[in-house]
């Protein structure tokens, strides 16, 4: 019996370090420190000042990472649309892309199926390789181009 009672004993737990006021205050002071530091290095050393970048005009050689490049490529088709207006080209690269993600949310209430063999899933399936392969062509030629 005696043996049991030693096997199930937990030691009484030591009186630790409060959280609230001593492990905040330790911490507030670390941060106070670090954000010195850091104020104090930007004041030694500032970031040298640029000239101001004009918003309205892009220069030529630049060009957003590939994961834009679809995006990009798009909006430079839709420049293509001026015909139909000044209001055209921003209007309906901005929407057309918006509608192409809508479609992307809409593939599972567009194919209703319970299967889930793509090969008896045909809308689906189609929709998803014609969306997969348009990226890829946007992003090549925005990449080309």
């Amino acid at each position: 019996m005696a043996t049991e009672e030693k096997k199930n004993h937990i030691p009484p737990e030591e009186p630790g370090e409060p959280f609230f006021p001593d492990h905040v205050i330790v911490q507030l002071v670390q941060a106070l420190i670090v954000i010195g530091v850091l104020v104090t290095l930007a004041a030694i050393s500032p970031a040298p000042m640029e000239p101001k970048a004009d918003q309205f005009t892009t220069p030529l050689h630049i060009k957003p990472e590939w994961y834009f490049l679809a995006a990009y490529q798009f909006l430079k088709i839709a420049e293509k649309l001026d015909f139909l207006g000044a209001w055209a080209p921003k209007v309906l690269g901005i929407f057309g892309q918006g509608v192409i993600v809508g479609l992307l949310f809409m593939i599972p209430f567009l194919d209703r199926n319970k299967e889930r063999n793509p090969l008896k899933r045909p809308i689906a399936t189609t929709m998803g390789i014609l969306g997969i392969l348009g990226f890829i062509a946007l992003t090549i030629w925005g990449k080309l181009s």
